[in-house]
Parts: C-alpha cells; structure tokens; sequence
C-alpha cells in the first residue's frame, strides 16, 4: 500500500485555519500595556466586522474606568509638569484648548514644582525679593486652570470658561522691558480685564495696583519681567507688613489664594520646598558651576557627575506636599530637564523617602524626548556613545537619595517607530537628538519601558514633536486601569547608590542679598553708571564669585588704545590689574563687545587675588659657549608681612609649583622657571586670571580650554607624560575649586560613600 505524501503547502494552509486570531495580535505593538494604548489613542486596526467590535467594545471599557477620584502626584518643573497637566500655558496656541491633560482626567492632581530656576523672570525677581525662585509655579498655575471650578466659582459657561482662560494666557504672559508708570500701561500688552469675571478681574486689579503701591514691589518694575510672575509674586506679600519676612505659610497661602482666584483647585500647585535654593553641578573634571540657568548655558565639554542643591537655611517642607505624596494613587515624574526638575525635588530630604514609603500608588517616569546640550549630551561613563533610557536611570540613581529604588516602575516614552525618518533627520540637522531605548538594559535594570503616540497629532503635521497631554494623560488612565494585570519587575542589581546629604549656605545668604553686598562694594568704586549696571550683570551671572575675590580691587579703568602699553605678544587679554593703584585696567575700544568685555574683567579680577604678591619680575638669557639656550624667568615674592593677597603662604606656595614655578633651596622667596629656546610662556599672574575665567565660564579662554581637553579623554591607553599631564591639570581644578572659589562642602567629595550594594 502506497502512502501519499501530503503537499507541504497543504498542511501549512490547515495548520493557519486551525489558528485562531487574537484581536490585540493585530496591534503593533510588543506587550498588552502598549497594545491597549495604541488601541485607544488610534483605534482599531483594519479587520473584519467581529473583531474591530470586540476591541471597540475594550475602547469603551477602558474609556469609562472612572479616575475622577483617583489622587494624582506629579512632580516636574517648567514647561514639562506644565505639559503634563494641562498643556503648555506659554505657548501661543494653548487657550484654544486649555483644559485638556491630567487635570481633565484627574482632577484630583497635585503638582510639586521645582523652585531652584534663576534664569529669564525669575532671576530677576531673585535679584529683589528673598524668595523661592517663582517662574515655574506660575507656569503651572497657569496650566492647571479648571473648567469646573471656573465653572462653579463665578458661574461660567463652556465658552466663557475658555475665554477666560484665554484672558488670563494673555495677562500671565505679558512681557514688559522698560517701567509702566500705570496699571493701564501694565496692561497695554494683554487682553482687557473686562471680559473676566468682576470679581476675579477687581482682585487681579488690586495685586496690580499693589506693584506701584507697596515699595517692596515698586522695585520689580525697574526689571525686564513676566507679568504672571509679578502677580504670584504681589499674592504673596499682600497683606505681609514692611519689614516681615516670608515665612512657608505666607509663601503658601499667596499661591493658594492666586490659585483659588484663577480656577486651580486650593492646593493643587505646591513648591516642593518654601525655601530659597540654589544649584550647583559637579561636572567629571571636578569643576563645579553654580545655578539652573547658568548650567544650561555653560557648554563645559565635559559630562556632569551630579547636582546638589544648596538652600539658603535648613529646608523647610510643606507638610501639605509630604500628605500628598504618601495619599498618592498615582505618582508621576514629569519630562524635563534631567538634572535641573527632578533632581532638586528628590534632594529636598524627606521628598525622596516619602515616594518609597507609599507602595500602593502606580508610580511612572515619562522620559525625555530630546537630548538636552549640557546635560544630555555626554554621558559620564562614555562621552564618545549618545544618551540612552538607561543613562537617564543612571543619571537620577546617582543624583537622588539612595537612588531610584521605588521610585517609579514603568518607564513612559515616545515610540521613536511612530515618527518619520525625514522629521527626525530634519532635527538632527538642527543638532537636536532623541533620547533612544535600550530596551533590554531597562528591562535588566528593573524597569518596564512603554513606547506609546503621546505626541501631538497636530504638531507632527507641522513637522514638530512634542508630548501631547491629551494623549499622556490617556496613556497614564490605561496603565492605572490594567495595573492588575501588569508583572511586578524583579528588582535588579544596580550600581550602589551614593548617600546624598542636603548642604546649606554659611553665609545664609539668599541672592538678593548677595547682590547687594556687591553693589554697595561697586558703588564705592569711581565708574559710569553703564559700566557700573554690566559689572552688576556679570558679578550676577557668575554667582561662585566672592565678595573677598573683590577685596584688592578699588576700581575699574578704561584704556584707550593708542596709549595700552601691556605687551599683548603671547596673548590676546585686553586687560589686567594693577597691583600699584588696585584698579583692573580694561583696553577702551572692547566695551561694546559684552563678552569679550566680561572676559576681560573675569580674568584681571582673577589676577587681582594674587594682589601684590610680586616684588620683582625679570627674564634672563640663559647661554652657554656664546648659544643662547633659552631663559630664565625668576620671580621675587613680598616679603608676607607686607603682602596683600587673597592666598595663605601655603596656598600661594602651591599654586606657584602647580604652575611648574621652582622654589630656590635657599630663599622662599625666589621662584624660577626655565624656558627653552623660543617657547612662549604665560606667568604665574595672567595663568590665574586666565584660569579664573575658564573655571567660570570655558567659552571665554579657548587656550585654557585647550589644555584641559585631557580630563575629558578616557585614560585608557595613556601614555606615562599624558597622566602626568592630566594630574597636573586636575590638581589645578582641584586648586581653583577648593581654594580659589572655597567649594569645600563634604557633598562634593562623597564619591566613595555608597548606601547599599542592592536596590
């Protein structure tokens, strides 16, 4: 008997019409977390009648699971918390629809705002009044406008809700630069108050009425500003007698009572701590630049290590933001910048902990789209490779007390596969790069990752991507709803965590007062006021200067060119300090040029903490059978009982052999350095200066920045000469941080101290 064969063909065909089709199987996507989203942020996939039903019918579950009463943290600052909870309130398209994201589906949501920003409005505000920084609060406030509260406060329709909103857009964002004289000139910019409801828009007129009554707040008029910031600010001090200071209750019940009279839920914007705070970064070469804004501007070549804030006193942390943490359901951590949001939240003590301590809430972290230039853009552990998920976990479990152990679960992100090649190619030109998944590592690192469209539609047709809170918001209700469903991760083994303790100021002083001591230093100087107002700028912007670094200078004098006689021939420094008279003498024809000015002024004000340090200069040949081999630059120190100088003898001792000058066997006060052939040769003075201004800002001295290229080179494959060099250039960091600019704190050396080995 003969046994027929059956055609493979045939039995391939049997075995599919033996399978049965599973609905989400026709969604893209890898699990059912991001299959659901996709199904409802789309919708169904082409298929047959039977099955779109079945998943239309999930649409419809998913959509109806009730969140109104869930209690939502979300924790950012700037324009990512404000995205998250309502849209981005700066932008000018915003009051078209201003009551979309997490508020509309969680109208129990709490936001926990960052307050170390010191840039733009903000920074201004700073210069004047001793407080937290306000800009991004205000942001939010502004984004968390409710149509029912709107609504059931002053009996507003629909349309008229949005109207306000509207009105309130155009009042916040409102820019001035020079005085208004009147209420009126204020609001020249902005949308009339008439079409506010009357009591809102009578109570928005008496704060502004209240910047040219209360002397506090005249002030404030004097400076470029934001006039929503200018509101929150005169909600504070209302009612606060000349001569009080702010206490937490004063700053909350300002923000409160703003909030109530705009429609935010009382309550719902909480600064994550009522104290002044300041940032400062430690970058992997060892130098340490202070403030947000300066951060973002600084471009040091070199990745940050980590970010410490530092608060004017022992920080003060509303209870209010403690309860809503630990009574949270869902916990999410807004997109922004990594070590400027995030971060100095998590570092306010007890924030961190109290995250941990709430183990029943859904906990998320929404990624970044884009790589942020200096931040993002060099990761520490390789500067060559780009930014990844999984750096951007590392980076907040180095920077957050005992790191990123329950803190969040889920790892929220855009799906790079959703967005065309030719946008994302078009960003790369403008040398804009996403932040890209390495799946597996999260995955390893304990983390689930979900990819998702929480892009704006709209937007990507305009060939932009942003998040979208419509979509978010959406995206967060599905994960709460199918949380049941989703396997806990197995906790992984991650790098130990460093034990972060909070610092304070000794000085205790919060920026504006800090810039007063400089002023009234300035004002005893003989200058024009121009010159005056751009060494105020400058002293402002750099804020790692000390008022001691100004000691030994009584002035400033502008040279004009033809009568410059320092010798310029192995640099291009158009000023330096003159021990004889203390005056920084700064060539005429530079003023206008601000930065090249600026640096001009970093570097002689360098030199002057050297003082008088020199009681003689002089360069001789050195020959030897009638050649002339090179020469000798010797150096002849003051005798220390008349010296004037910022330096201890041991510290002036130090950095003269830093800078490879030889101390004589017999006289401590003579320094000699050999100079070969035609070699240049900077001394040791015009090397501090120029090195003072690097350290503040690397973009000023390309020569300088040149010969610290080296700490940002992996040692690997290090010739001898090559380390000697590089332990030569850190030593001179680690000069200029701890002895120069008195970085001393024990928080920049705890690289060592870990917590545990284990999350």
């Amino acid at each position: 008997m003969v046994q027929l064969v059956e055609d493979p063909v045939s039995i391939r065909v049997n075995q599919l019409e033996r399978n049965r089709i599973f609905p989400l199987d026709l969604i893209p996507r890898r699990n059912l977390v991001e299959k659901l989203i996709e199904l409802v942020l789309v919708g169904p996939p082409p298929a047959p009648s039977h099955i779109t039903a079945s998943l239309e019918d999930m649409v419809t579950t998913l959509c109806n699971v009730d969140t109104s009463k869930l209690r939502v943290v979300v924790l950012g600052g700037g324009s990512g918390l404000s995205t998250v909870i309502g849209g981005d309130s700066r932008h000018a398209g915003w009051p078209a629809d201003p009551f979309q994201g997490m508020k509309r589906l969680f109208p129990h949501t709490t936001s926990i705002v960052c307050v170390t920003d010191d840039g733009g409005s903000t920074g201004e505000l700073l210069k004047d009044l001793p407080i937290i920084a306000l800009g991004d609060i205000r942001h939010v406030l502004l984004s968390s406008i409710s149509r029912k509260i709107l609504s059931e406060t002053y009996r507003l329709t629909g349309e008229e809700s949005r109207q306000t909103a509207e009105i309130l857009h155009s009042l916040f964002n409102v820019r001035f630069d020079k005085r208004p004289d009147s209420v009126n000139e204020l609001l020249a910019g902005c949308l009339s108050l008439s079409g506010l409801p009357i009591k809102m828009a009578g109570e928005l007129f008496v704060l502004l009425d209240s910047l040219f009554s209360d002397l506090r707040l005249l002030q404030l008029l004097e400076r470029p500003h934001c006039l929503g910031n200018l509101l929150l600010a005169a909600a504070i001090y209302q009612g606060i007698p000349v001569g009080i200071t702010v206490s937490s209750a004063d700053l909350l019940d300002g923000i409160n009572r703003l909030a109530k009279l705009i429609g935010v839920r009382e309550g719902g914007v909480l600064p994550s701590t009522t104290t002044p705070a300041h940032l400062r970064v430690l970058y992997s070469n060892g130098v340490v630049v202070s403030g947000e804004n300066k951060t973002a501007t600084a471009r040091r070549n070199t990745a940050i290590d980590r970010v410490f804030v530092e608060f004017v006193d022992e920080p003060a942390v509303p209870p209010e933001v403690i309860d809503a943490i630990i009574g949270a359901d869902i916990i999410v951590f807004a997109p922004g910048s990594l070590y400027t949001s995030i971060v100095p939240i998590l570092q306010v003590p007890g924030l961190a902990q109290a995250v941990r301590e709430n183990e029943h809430a859904l906990k998320i972290l929404v990624a970044n789209l884009w790589i942020q230039k200096g931040e993002t853009d060099l990761v520490l552990e390789d500067p060559r490779r780009r930014f990844y998920v999984s750096d951007l976990i590392n980076a907040y479990h180095r920077n957050i007390p005992g790191g990123v152990a329950d803190l969040f679960e889920q790892v929220m992100l855009v799906g790079l596969q959703d967005i065309p090649g030719n946008i994302l190619q078009s960003y790369a030109v403008e040398d804009k790069v996403p932040i890209y998944l390495d799946r597996g590592k999260v995955w390893q690192m304990g983390f689930a990752p979900v990819e998702a469209r929480i892009f704006s539609e709209a937007e990507l047709k305009e060939r932009k991507v942003r998040h979208d809170p419509t979509s978010l918001a959406k995206a967060i209700k599905i994960i709460w709803a199918v949380r049941d469903n989703i396997p806990r991760e197995v906790k992984a083994k991650l790098p130990a965590a460093y034990r972060i303790k909070h610092s304070c100021r000794k000085d205790h002083l919060t920026l504006d007062r800090r810039r007063n001591l400089f002023v009234r230093r300035l004002q005893s100087w003989d200058l024009d006021r121009k010159i005056r107002n751009q060494l105020e700028d400058i002293l402002w912007r750099h804020t790692d200067i000390l008022l001691e670094h100004v000691d030994h200078v009584k002035g400033l004098l502008l040279v004009k060119k033809e009568q410059w006689q320092r010798s310029m021939r192995w640099d291009s420094v158009f000023s330096y300090y003159d021990p004889a008279d203390c005056l920084i003498k700064v060539r005429e024809d530079i003023l206008p040029e601000r930065s090249v000015f600026e640096c001009a002024v970093l570097v002689a004000l360098g030199q002057s903490l050297l003082g008088n340090y020199a009681a003689g200069k002089e360069v001789l040949a050195v020959e030897q059978d009638g050649l002339v081999l090179g020469k000798v630059y010797r150096l002849t120190l003051t005798p220390e009982q008349t010296r004037r100088c910022y330096f201890s003898p041991a510290e002036l001792a130090r950095f003269l052999q830093m800078v490879r000058m030889n101390p004589a066997a017999d006289n401590q006060l003579l320094y000699t350095r050999l100079i070969s052939g035609s070699e240049g040769f900077t001394p040791p003075g015009m090397l501090m200066g120029l090195i003072y201004a690097w350290y503040l800002d690397s973009r000023y001295v390309s020569n300088i920045e040149y010969k610290m290229a080296i700490t940002s080179i992996p040692m690997t494959g290090m010739v001898r000469e090559q380390v000697r060099m590089l332990n030569r250039r850190m030593d001179t960091i680690d000069f200029f941080r701890k002895v120069v600019f008195r970085h001393t704190s024990p928080v920049f050396e705890e690289q060592l101290v870990m917590v545990d080995e284990t999350l």
